[in-house]
């Protein structure tokens, strides 16, 4: 029997021919599940039609990983020979694979009339205007969806194999337990989000991004399929099946802190529906779990917030310790997903009511103005930053010619979420405009200038998209604590909470930037300073996302040793992104640290940033000097000041943000060798998005430096300017750097390229440490705190500053802390110390 394929323009044209009352077109509303069918306890009965996975790939799942093909093989056969479920690609990944996923159902519904009427219902209850009683005849015999998704991390795999059971489980079983969830919800199964990490074994995908990191800004083509993929079939409940260290297993409810601008009843469902489902059944089966620890709710680009924030589903991420047998981690993924759908079809009225109730309160809140306080779920945690009581009831983007690009790919984002953009057709006086960074003060917007209305349905997505801070609540960092889109992108624009009535139209959406060839290009070459550092791999692999997919620059990838043979002969760029500069001096050797400084001698233009910037102090190819920071700043944004003289300040302004992690401070004596300083902490021009603690430290350093040495040219970023292929503005500088002529004017002084100069020995002095773990507690807990870290077998280095202890932890293999040996277990344990700490900070 062929496959039953749904492809994708027959899935669009379905939705668009969707009726017009769907409604009234409804069929009966489906059965109520039987009181007494126990959803994990009723012995599966299989109709035969749909083979086991035995007769398909020879073994049971759990006996061994699937591959990728076999996940397709697998998924393929089952759409083949179930009139339940339909298959279909959603994406393509870097190295051809495909991303499958399958839609379950009964047969009336897989139909293209029943699948638009799906689409088309929720597109109803996701809109506040649908009137209350037509809500409630969807409510009463509507079917919510629901997403089944594994291995986004490409070295976590069991998820994959567990939805595939789910899969063949839905497609063949007839008992109670499988026709409760057919009759009560639509399904879509997405077994693996990231085939090229899952076939290499690698956590990130094969241009070097953690995937669950990439939700908002949607770089990579797996992600941007999934996230067309939601739009037309928006989730009530999305899963996340991850793994993690150790052989326990987390699901939610969540730790603090948990983003403001979360819905309420998704929070409901979250704890008290799928939490409570699967609490019950760990503790009836004797399973070791835990909850309201390591994993928050927070940053808003992971495969939780983002469903959350931006569809109001319960986002959940399920961890499964790797440590334990495979067989076992298959099982109890599949049972959390299992008991998960069970749930949901259970109380499908209440989510379906619910999930329009939370459109019509965003849009409510969004008209009033009123932004979400943050709250504490998980006491005694405490609210260290409470959100301003400041209305915000509109934003703006100004429509700049030098930075149209990055202005129209925000645009486009928030459209492509379901966001109404406007643009202004006549200018617009604003009372109580507050430009981003800036105080509040009357402004007049000209004409052209985008429009965003906090009044739909999408307020909350808008916040977290468009806020100019994130409201920090608490001092533990699970990820960075600042993504503001027109902040990263350095464009120009604000908010307001005034009652205004603008004159806009809506604006169609934009389509894709298309960023052509130059039409010359230097021979650039790209220095990887390590094979084995995940910090290498990552910057890298961001790095030549940008030259191959947007700037569309080719460029030769090289290595220590390659550099060394004299590889670098003809290369007039050399791009040295972030990796540990001490590993990598030490493999150039001899001739490959004097081939490196009489390139730059001769001509050459070394661009680094972060390891990068420190390989340069140690070849004494800069006069800059690098330290270690003594402040706490986990991923936070801050204003930098740009020298319009720089041929680095080309289409960028007069300000940038600059994102920073715990990044190397850089000083420079001569300001003429300074392009992008952080400005005097008394300046009206300092502004700080996100976390920090004694990041006055900076104020008045260096950003980026650019200096020439003897013929040549250093540019070094103390942090990273391409952070995730999103920070857009600092890109700019970088492109900047590579294409842009040397600076006209002429510096007296030249950096020495001698290995014993000052900057070389200062250089060496620095805290070498691969994705580490950081802690910083008050001096007073600083024996409590050393004692507990000897006590998980931790090996750090430590830095005071003031009356502050910093804790650098190593992390050898460069571990994410849901893959380490303790680092996840770090935030509990501290709190059982007693200790307040001044901050957390996993890799």
């Amino acid at each position: 029997m062929r496959a039953r394929s749904l492809a994708w323009s027959a899935v669009l044209a379905a939705s668009l021919a969707a009726p017009a009352s769907l409604a009234q077109s409804a069929a009966a509303a489906p059965a109520a599940p039987p009181a007494a069918c126990d959803p994990t306890g009723t012995a599966p009965a299989y109709r035969g039609k749909v083979p086991s996975p035995k007769q398909v790939l020879g073994i049971e799942f759990g006996e061994r990983q699937v591959t990728a093909a076999e996940s397709d093989r697998y998924l393929e056969t089952v759409a083949a020979k179930s009139e339940r479920v339909v298959s279909g690609t959603l994406a393509t990944s870097a190295q051809g694979r495909p991303l499958k996923y399958a839609i379950v159902g009964r047969p009336e519904t897989l139909t293209r009339a029943g699948l638009a009427k799906v689409r088309g219902e929720a597109a109803l209850l996701r809109n506040p205007a649908t009137p209350a009683k037509l809500a409630a005849r969807i409510a009463e015999r509507g079917v919510p969806i629901l997403w089944v998704s594994g291995n986004v991390h490409g070295n976590e795999p069991s998820g994959t194999d567990a939805a595939l059971r789910v899969l063949r489980d839905l497609g063949d079983r007839s008992d109670c337990a499988a026709t409760n969830i057919l009759n009560n919800a639509l399904v879509v199964v997405l077994p693996t989000q990231n085939p090229d990490g899952r076939e290499n074994n690698v956590r990130q995908n094969a241009y070097g991004f953690d995937m669950n990191r990439d939700w908002f800004a949607r770089t990579q083509p797996e992600t941007e399929g999934k996230l067309a993929m939601l739009n037309q079939y928006p989730p009530a409940l999305y899963i996340d099946a991850h793994e993690m260290g150790g052989t326990s297993y987390f699901f939610p409810p969540n730790a603090d802190p948990i983003y403001h601008e979360t819905p309420e009843q998704a929070i409901g469902w979250i704890n008290d529906v799928y939490g409570a489902a699967m609490i019950k059944e760990f503790t009836r089966r004797g399973i070791d779990f835990f909850n309201r620890d390591t994993y928050d709710l927070f940053y808003q680009g992971y495969g939780d917030t983002v469903p959350t924030t931006a569809f109001h589903a319960a986002g959940m991420t399920y961890e499964k310790g790797s440590a334990s047998p495979y067989p076992e981690r298959v099982e109890e993924q599949y049972l959390t997903q299992w008991v998960s759908l069970s749930a949901a079809a259970a109380n499908r009225r209440r989510v379906l009511t619910e999930w329009h109730q939370m459109s019509v309160d965003a849009y409510a809140q969004g008209k009033a103005g009123q932004l979400e306080p943050n709250h504490v779920y998980n006491p005694p945690n405490q609210i260290d930053r409470p959100v301003p009581d400041r209305k915000v009831r509109h934003y703006f983007l100004r429509d700049e010619p030098a930075k149209r690009a990055e202005v129209r790919t925000i645009v486009r984002r928030l459209q492509r979420m379901g966001v109404r953009v406007d643009k202004l057709v006549t200018p617009l006086t604003v009372p109580d405009y507050k430009e981003y960074g800036r105080p509040e003060g009357r402004a007049t917007l000209p004409a052209g200038t985008y429009h965003v209305s906090m009044a739909q349905a999408q307020k909350h997505w808008i916040q977290a998209m468009l806020n100019e801070d994130s409201y920090t609540p608490f001092p533990y960092f699970y990820d960075v604590t600042a993504w503001s889109m027109p902040l990263l992108g350095n464009v120009s624009g604000g908010s307001s909470g005034a009652d205004l009535r603008p004159r806009a139209l809506p604006l169609p959406t934009l389509p894709a930037e298309h960023t052509g060839k130059p039409g010359k290009a230097p021979k650039i070459g790209v220095l990887q300073l390590s094979a084995t550092s995940t910090d290498a791999r990552q910057s890298v692999g961001w790095l030549r996302h940008r030259l191959d997919r947007e700037w569309k620059l080719p460029f030769t990838l090289l290595t220590p040793a390659d550099v060394a043979a004299g590889k670098l002969a003809g290369v007039q760029v050399l791009l040295t992104p972030n990796g540990p500069a001490a590993t990598a001096h030490t493999a150039l050797g001899d001739a490959g640290r004097a081939a490196l400084q009489q390139w730059t001698q001769n001509g050459g233009r070394y661009v680094g940033w972060q390891g990068g910037a420190e390989l340069a102090a140690r070849l004494g190819l800069t006069t800059t000097t690098l330290s270690d920071p003594t402040s706490d700043v986990p991923g936070t944004m801050f204003r930098v000041t740009v020298d319009g003289k720089s041929p680095l300040a080309k289409n960028v302004g007069p300000t940038a943000w600059s994102f920073y992690a715990y990044d190397l401070v850089m000083r420079q004596p001569d300001p003429a060798k300074v392009a992008v300083a952080y400005p005097p902490t008394t300046s009206p021009q300092w502004f700080v998005s996100g976390f920090e603690r004694g990041s006055a430290e900076l104020g008045g350093t260096a950003a980026v430096t650019d200096e020439r040495v003897g013929k040549g040219r250093t540019v070094l970023f103390g942090a990273e300017p391409n952070f995730r292929a999103f920070s857009d503005g600092t890109a700019k500088l970088l492109h900047n750097a590579i294409l842009g002529p040397n600076p006209v004017a002429k510096v007296a002084a030249l950096a020495a390229p001698a290995p014993s100069s000052g900057q070389a020995k200062q250089a060496g002095s620095l805290i070498q440490a691969e994705s580490p773990i950081r802690v910083s507690v008050k001096a007073g807990d600083a024996g409590k705190a050393a004692a507990l870290l000897r006590s998980v077998g931790a090996r750090w280095s430590e830095r005071r500053s003031g009356d502050a202890v910093h804790y650098v932890i190593d992390n050898p293999r460069g571990l994410a802390a849901d893959q380490h040996p303790f680092a996840g277990r770090l935030p509990s344990l501290i709190r059982k110390a007693g200790i307040a700490p001044i901050a957390v900070t996993l890799p």
